[in-house]
């Protein structure tokens, strides 16, 4: 057990598994990337349509979008006027106040999600293929454990 651990402590081991994770990452993030071409669509700009049909219809605000987004760094004004001139949104000044924007997936933004609904399953099942389900469970609980911060 000593000689396991002062291995691991010489291999430098934690950066070797932020590595893992960081190509890991990459590797994921190419496999969906390369699935939603098909549909002219960025990783992002579907996680925009993902969120609101999460939200039923509702109508939400730019901070809303933002504060669902995986990706911190995405410009979520440039995601939404993208999305609105390929008809899949609607982006409209507030009435009660002007200063808010108010966003709403359109039926073509419904539709491309069916869509694309039909391909996803198969998809993802073809990039965890690897994993059993209790390796894809323990993943998830580690990978959201390591994002706690303390």
């Amino acid at each position: 057990m000593k000689d396991e651990k002062e291995n691991i402590e010489k291999k430098n081991f934690p950066r070797e598994v932020i590595n893992d994770v960081l190509r890991a990452g990459n590797w994921m993030h190419e496999r969906e990337t390369e699935h939603l071409k098909q549909y002219a669509l960025s990783l992002e700009q579907y996680n925009v349509l993902v969120l609101l049909r999460k939200l039923d219809g509702e109508v939400v605000n730019m901070s809303t979008i933002q504060a669902g987004m995986i990706s911190e760094m995405s410009n979520a004004t440039r995601l939404v006027e993208k999305l609105r001139v390929k008809g899949y949104l609607t982006r409209e000044q507030s009435q009660e106040n002007r200063r808010k924007v108010e966003i709403k997936i359109t039926q073509k933004g419904m539709l491309l999600l069916t869509d694309i609904d039909k391909t996803q399953k198969k998809h993802e099942k073809k990039v965890v293929k690897n994993l059993t389900s209790r390796e894809l469970q323990t993943l998830s609980r580690l990978l959201n454990k390591m994002q706690i911060e303390k």
